[in-house]
């Protein structure tokens, strides 16, 4: 059976990007391995074995475009309205809390935030199947 163990996205500018997840997060740098052309940096938490790969490309001097196929990056948090309240504190921008609850049932509570290269992030609640 397979295992997930990362997600991989490309970023402008490295320490303005780890700067980022580890404030919003608490994601730290686990591990940086630099080669001639771009540099991986691998960040987790002790939440989870999960992490995220930030790849900068030496080369790349203007933003990515991140075209329509992107979709969002997903973490769990075990108090949502205090979470959205540290965002703001920190002046991460997040935006407005959402109840998603179609037919009447909730499905979940989440709000999202947007990283420096427009990455978009969702913050759920840990309830239901989100944990």
């Amino acid at each position: 059976m397979a295992k997930a163990i990362h997600s991989m996205i490309r970023v402008l500018d490295e320490a303005r990007s780890v700067r980022f997840y580890d404030k919003a997060f608490g994601l730290k740098v686990a591990d940086r391995l630099d080669f001639t052309n771009f540099t991986l940096v691998y960040l987790s938490n002790p939440e989870s074995g999960f992490e995220l790969e930030l790849t900068i490309n030496k080369d790349q001097a203007r933003p990515y475009d991140l075209g329509n196929g992107y979709g969002h990056f997903a973490v769990s948090v075990e108090d949502l309205a205090s979470e959205h309240a540290r965002f703001e504190a920190e002046g991460l921008a997040p935006r407005k809390l959402v109840e998603f609850a179609p037919d009447g049932k909730l499905v979940g509570r989440f709000f999202f935030v947007t990283d420096p290269d427009g990455y978009e992030i969702e913050v759920l609640e840990r309830s239901g199947r989100f944990q």
